[in-house]
């Protein structure tokens, strides 16, 4: 911030969503608002200044004061939020991980910052929107592909639809990293499936008709060497690109 207490000229202010989950760190053992550190990684080396959104609903007022959003990923979204029972694979439920999300999304689309889901952050998307989810992909899809090993993020060929932001920041067909037994069942209204894996599972979705609304079911902050989506969402959110909202 300058010494006026405005932000620098051109600084792009990125919110980070959070965990809300038991931490042991030093002597302590107790609740921690926490995010893995590739997440603020990436929004650096796209340019953007990092601000962490901690899991309570109250953080939805500080996405006023953003110029982008990325909603990360994490553990599974509760089924009571699209009205189904709970699967025997599905995880137990962050209620509060799940209000504040949705809280901070829904305000993000009002103002119409640039949004990023990623993975869980594509799921609280189309959740928010009115969509629902496949509890467990393998139920869907036959195999354990997207989710091989526990603790381990495998790989995912995707093709982006040509004309999409995600073809536009990405290219062609892309090999990316993920680690998700849920995804995208039905498609909320508004949302455009925009990337699809070669079984056929969605792997990216996108708002018409917004300036930069995409959801990615694969992690790109797992790959240091490739910023491009977070670049593109940096450049959505620049002061240079937008208007006052």
């Amino acid at each position: 911030m300058g010494s006026n207490g405005s932000r620098p000229a051109g600084a792009v202010l990125v919110g980070l969503t959070s965990y809300g989950e038991r931490a042991r760190f030093g002597v302590w053992d107790v609740e921690a608002a926490l995010l893995p550190r590739t997440y603020v990684d990436m929004v650096v080396a796209a340019g953007g200044s990092p601000l962490l959104l901690p899991p309570v609903a109250a953080a939805a007022a500080a996405v006023d004061a953003l110029d982008a959003l990325v909603v990360t990923g994490g553990p599974d979204v509760s089924p009571s939020l699209y009205g189904a029972a709970r699967h025997p694979r599905t995880g137990p439920p962050r209620e509060e991980r799940d209000a504040a999300e949705t809280a901070v999304v829904r305000r993000a689309l009002d103002r119409g910052i640039p949004v990023l889901g990623v993975c869980r952050g594509l799921q609280v998307l189309n959740v928010a929107l009115g969509g629902t989810l496949q509890q467990h992909v393998p139920d869907a899809v036959g195999h354990t592909g997207h989710n091989p090993t526990p603790g381990v993020f495998g790989w995912t060929d995707v093709v982006p639809s040509p004309g999409s932001r995600v073809a536009g920041a990405l290219g062609g067909p892309v090999r990316v990293r993920c680690h998700h037994h849920q995804a995208v069942d039905r498609l909320a209204d508004g949302l455009v499936v925009t990337a699809r894996a070669a079984d056929g599972l969605v792997e990216a979705v996108e708002l018409g008709g917004s300036a930069f609304v995409v959801g990615v079911q694969w992690h790109p902050e797992e790959d240091a060497a490739d910023h491009r989506l977070f670049a593109a969402l940096v450049a959505a959110g620049s002061p240079s690109r937008t208007t006052l909202r």
